[in-house]
């Protein structure tokens, strides 16, 4: 492999170059027209005698340089060191997890949420040669992750995912699907599996029909219900009460197992109530394994050489050349005093 760039994103930074060269431009017109104001020219040219514009020229393209080393630095120009490219063999594996306020609920201890999260880390301890996605969902679905195989950052996502990570509360799980189909390659009709961790109380009517989508373009929806049929109150907003209806009452949410049967059912899916977490691993993990496996290049555990560093030496050496860099120019003696 050859040379390439970390963090690409900040490529916009080098159209700081060309505005720089614009205020230059600006600069230089502006210190002409002060000079045609004064108007005496024998008088401009003997205040600005000691005075280089050849000088202030070279300074402002140091300057320049620098900025240009900076930009590079920060994008970061790195290559794999030798012997250290990693072919990995798995499938991907979009974890759409549900953040509403209904995983409060404590009918699983400690909570809905908290077991999700357990839940979604032991799975991706069975899973290593696996790439990871990571949609958080409520009211509205979002990417949290793309596809990766460093599951120690989507360990670190999944720890920081709660409620207030989205804005609009309720849950709509066809959302959350179709987030899901997007985290994916869309040319693969293979290799493409949805793990649904939610307590299925969906609040729209499209998420069977928008399951049954996706199974005919090769994605597999596996369903895991987290909560109890009974169910439970949820937490209100002050602490040791519960969340009251309009009219008083406790606000209970169960757990919704028939749609998410109906929905791993019209994707070849399974369908799991997470009770014990080992077991539920263990049945994702089975129905998983019977997806084909392909090869991806991991970089994540490529060991780069990175070479900023180069280029923030350069940085510093082109604004220490441009301090000791004098405007003032050597005049001639005889000249002056004439």
């Amino acid at each position: 492999m050859n040379f390439q760039f970390q963090h690409k994103e900040l490529s916009w930074l080098f159209a700081g170059v060309p505005i720089l060269v614009l205020l230059f431009i600006a600069l230089l017109v502006w210190k002409k027209k002060v000079r045609n104001r004064v108007g005496d020219k024998k008088l401009v040219h003997f205040l600005t005698s000691n005075y280089s514009h050849t000088k202030f020229i070279v300074k402002f393209f140091f300057i320049l340089l620098a900025f240009a080393a900076g930009v590079i630095a920060a994008i970061n120009p790195r290559k794999p060191g030798e012997n250290s490219s990693v072919i990995r063999k798995g499938i991907d594996v979009a974890i759409a997890l549900d953040v509403s306020k209904s995983m409060l609920a404590a009918d699983i201890a400690p909570n809905r949420l908290e077991r999700a999260k357990q839940f979604v880390n032991r799975l991706m301890n069975e899973m290593p040669d696996d790439r990871i996605a990571l949609i958080l969902f409520a009211g509205k679905a979002y990417l949290q992750m793309p596809l990766t195989a460093d599951h120690t950052a989507a360990s670190l996502f999944i720890s920081s995912a709660s409620p207030e990570a989205i804005p609009q509360q309720g849950t709509v799980i066809s959302d959350a699907l179709n987030m899901s189909a997007n985290a994916f390659n869309a040319v693969d009709r293979k290799y493409k599996a949805v793990v649904l961790i939610t307590d299925g109380e969906d609040h729209d009517d499209n998420a069977i029909e928008t399951a049954k989508e996706l199974g005919q373009k090769g994605m597999m929806v596996n369903t895991v219900g987290i909560g109890s049929p009974e169910g439970t109150s949820l937490p209100g907003n002050i602490p040791g009460e519960s969340k009251k209806d309009e009219a008083g009452n406790s606000v209970i949410s169960k757990l919704n197992e028939n749609i998410l049967k109906e929905l791993a059912q019209a994707t070849n899916g399974v369908y799991v109530r997470l009770q014990s977490g080992d077991d539920a691993v263990d049945a994702i993990k089975t129905q998983l394994s019977q997806i084909d496996k392909k090869a991806f290049n991991d970089t994540s555990a490529i060991n780069f050489k990175n070479y900023y560093w180069v280029f923030v030496i350069l940085m510093l050496l082109f604004l220490l050349t441009d301090v000791f860099i004098n405007e003032r120019r050597r005049v001639n003696k005889n000249i002056a005093a004439a």
